[in-house]
């Protein structure tokens, strides 16, 4: 059975599945863009169960910098993180969270005319810290 998730720990699964789509929709901006992909991530998040599930959905929101610049310096630190915390606490849980926000990341980049080559290189970089061994 899985060890319960603290609040911090929740919300650092919840930084990094949050700012992955966060990054993948400020890979390729637009406004009318905003709204299909906030759509498009949100039934992405949704669609997961157990520590994962509660995490994304209980809870504050995550603070991101408001520099975009340093977003990319904290989420994929995030993801990393949460991955570690996943390991040790539910490991089963570690497939569903990588799953979860990869398919977020790819419904974002979707839902507005396509995948534009920004957002892919977006994809592949937190693709990459996903992939990371145990």
């Amino acid at each position: 059975m899985a060890e319960r998730l603290t609040a911090e720990e929740r919300l650092t699964l919840k930084t990094g599945a949050f700012g992955a789509v966060f990054l993948v929709s400020n890979a390729d901006p637009g406004m009318v863009a905003v709204f299909r992909e906030s759509f498009a991530a949100s039934g992405a998040l949704a669609d997961t169960s157990g520590a994962v599930k509660e995490a994304l959905t209980t809870g504050p929101l995550p603070k991101m910098p408001r520099d975009p610049a340093q977003i990319e310096s904290v989420v994929l630190p995030a993801l990393a993180r949460a991955l570690e915390i996943l390991r040790e606490k539910s490991p089963a849980d570690v497939a569903t969270y990588r799953d979860v926000v990869l398919a977020a990341a790819d419904r974002v980049a979707r839902a507005h005319r396509g995948v534009a080559p920004e957002e892919a290189a977006m994809i592949d970089r937190i693709r990459a810290v996903l992939a990371q061994p145990a």
